[in-house]
């Protein structure tokens, strides 16, 4: 059967997208994105999919915008001929980036917008002489897509401010609004995780599981799309030097949890303090990938070195950590190697790095044959292959046991413990390996080093479905150094563990009790005491007590105690010791 293709533009995207919005049976989302995705030439398919999953560019492509709040707001404001501040105002009434963008621009063009609220219709042109409507102003999406990348290259904050102006100019004000969601990844249009899979597999007639399956090895839903459009989504595989999302861990409550759902045996790992990478390796070229998907190399040359000469080729997946002769030390000694690109020679003696393995997405069968890729492949099987091959020093295997029964996981949980480790990821052996995926074949068990009692010093508006209440917890502890007894210092944030009733009882006494507004930031009365638990206390700058809780989440509210009554920092730093 033939068809009509047509390339793509901004606009008509921004309207399937706020219908998509308006939508509430996922049926209907589904066909209204089916029905557009089939219209679409190979070039708008691909981007409009990624568009759709609320990013510039694929999961795979580890290019960002580059582009912050305070570059958004210049923009939109100079676009808009707004005063300084309203981009800021408009924000802080939605919590939105791109509403608020719509907002200045709508009232540039008052009658050639429509409201993006879902269900309203659009309003007539703008009749005003020499004006060009906004209605007519539009962009294909690859071009879009090109200024994204044009502002990503861009060095300079200046330009980059230059060239979403630009671009934000030649829309109108819904397709400008979607432009500046997709670059903040605040979408929102209630676009669940495997519903654009399924309007790719139901506009061209594909079998769900082909797409999803393609999708785990490439990272990326726009050549999945050119594929299941070409019928040639069997072809899909992973690529050397183009990093997957990593495979995930499910949380559990408790090894009795774990044992019911895995059942016999149980496949223990070590949960290691470090940064999830992807080891790549063709040859002598090595290339690291962290978990971001984002190329580390430049900063770990002494493990991609060690790698180099291994008579192997494939692509691993493992923990970069801080690691002397073998012995892994504390996440705190890594940290001096984060953020350094080209980390001298002192500090690569000073804090030497390593890598620890623990699972295999592609190998070669032997060496000089092409990669083959080992997603389908059981763990147990991948895990020989892992054993098989030889490693340096500077690359070990992840500590892995057999155990039987929850009390023998309780017992390798503590063993992990005592070597420094978080805790464990338990593992169905006959599992596969499916990249960007949390389900049940993983599961972890990580239990809290402790808890402190906190007060709650300042608090922030959230994002997302949390945009209206003030759920970002800022919490200190009890300065107890002689001269200084009886002053807060903050200690970490959280905004994680609390309910939503539990959030928005807590956001009406926070309004009640600010005592001083920095925007989206409040300072408020030291009454309210929260239990807080963590897995470790680490060294911090960040903070006024000098330490910092690593992975901190709020375990229950403490109406039951005054702030005078809330842990030290003398206890903070016994835990850190």
């Amino acid at each position: 059967m033939n068809r009509c293709y047509t390339i793509g533009p901004m606009r008509p995207w921004a309207e399937i997208a706020s219908g998509v919005a308006a939508t509430s049976r996922t049926s209907g989302k589904i066909a209204l994105l089916a029905g557009y995705l089939r219209s679409l030439d190979p070039d708008s398919l691909a981007v409009a999919c990624v568009f759709f999953t609320g990013r510039p560019f694929p999961a795979a492509d580890p290019r960002t915008a580059g582009i912050g709040w305070a570059a958004v707001r210049e923009a939109v404001e100079r676009v808009a001929g707004a005063a300084p501040g309203a981009f800021g105002e408009a924000y802080d009434r939605s919590s939105d980036p791109g509403r608020a963008t719509y907002d200045l621009l709508a009232a540039r063009d008052p009658a050639a917008t429509r409201d993006p609220t879902p269900g309203h219709t659009p309003a007539a042109r703008d009749p005003t002489p020499g004006h060009t409507p906004a209605a007519t102003r539009d962009l294909p999406l690859p071009e879009v897509q090109g200024a994204f990348a044009a502002i990503v290259e861009a060095r300079r904050p200046a330009v980059r401010v230059d060239l979403l102006a630009d671009l934000l100019g030649r829309l109108d004000p819904l397709a400008a609004m979607y432009v500046v969601k997709v670059l903040s990844g605040e979408l929102r249009i209630g676009l669940r995780e495997g519903l654009l899979e399924s309007a790719v597999a139901g506009a061209f007639d594909r079998p769900l599981a082909e797409v999803r399956h393609a999708l785990m090895a490439t990272g990326d839903i726009g050549e999945v799309a050119r594929l299941a459009r070409a019928d040639r989504l069997a072809g899909a595989s992973p690529s050397l030097f183009r990093p997957l999302q990593p495979m995930l861990a499910s949380p559990a409550r408790d090894a009795e949890e774990i044992a019911s759902r895995l059942g016999a045996p149980l496949w223990a790992e070590d949960k290691y303090d470090g940064i999830r990478a992807q080891l790549h390796k063709l040859g002598p070229e090595v290339r690291l990938f962290s978990r971001d998907l984002h190329d580390i190399t430049r900063q770990f040359p002494d493990v991609a070195g060690a790698a180099a000469s291994l008579p192997w080729d494939g692509i691993l997946d493992g923990e970069l950590l801080a690691m002397e002769s073998g012995t892994i030390l504390p996440f705190a000694r890594l940290q001096n190697r984060l953020g350094r690109v080209a980390p001298s020679a002192g500090t690569l003696a000073a804090v030497p790095a390593g890598y620890v393995t623990f699972d295999a997405i592609a190998l070669a069968p032997s060496p000089g044959e092409p990669v083959a890729p080992l997603l389908d492949v059981p763990l147990a099987e991948r895990r020989a292959r892992l054993e098989a091959l030889e490693l340096p020093d500077r690359i070990a295997l992840g500590h892995l046991v057999h155990v039987e029964t929850a009390a023998e996981l309780d017992a390798a949980f503590d063993a992990a413990r005592a070597r420094g480790n978080e805790g464990l990821v338990v593992k169905d052996p006959e599992s596969g390996y499916t990249p960007g995926r949390r389900g049940l074949a993983w599961l972890k068990l990580k239990k809290a080093l402790a808890t402190l009692d906190c007060v709650v010093v300042g608090v922030e508006l959230g994002h997302g479905r949390r945009h209206g209440v003030l759920s970002d917890y800022t919490f200190a502890v009890r300065d107890d150094r002689p001269g200084r007894e009886g002053a807060l210092v903050t200690v970490g944030k959280a905004y994680s563990g609390l309910t939503d009733a539990e959030i928005a009882e807590m956001t009406r006494w926070f309004e009640a009790h600010t005592l001083r507004r920095l925007g989206r930031y409040r300072l408020v009365e030291p009454t309210i005491v929260v239990e807080v638990a963590f897995d470790r206390i680490q060294p911090s700058a960040r903070h006024g007590s000098g330490y910092a809780m690593r992975f901190p989440r709020i375990a229950r509210l403490r109406p039951d105690k005054p702030a005078s009554e809330a842990d030290t920092l003398s206890a903070v730093a016994a835990l850190a010791s």
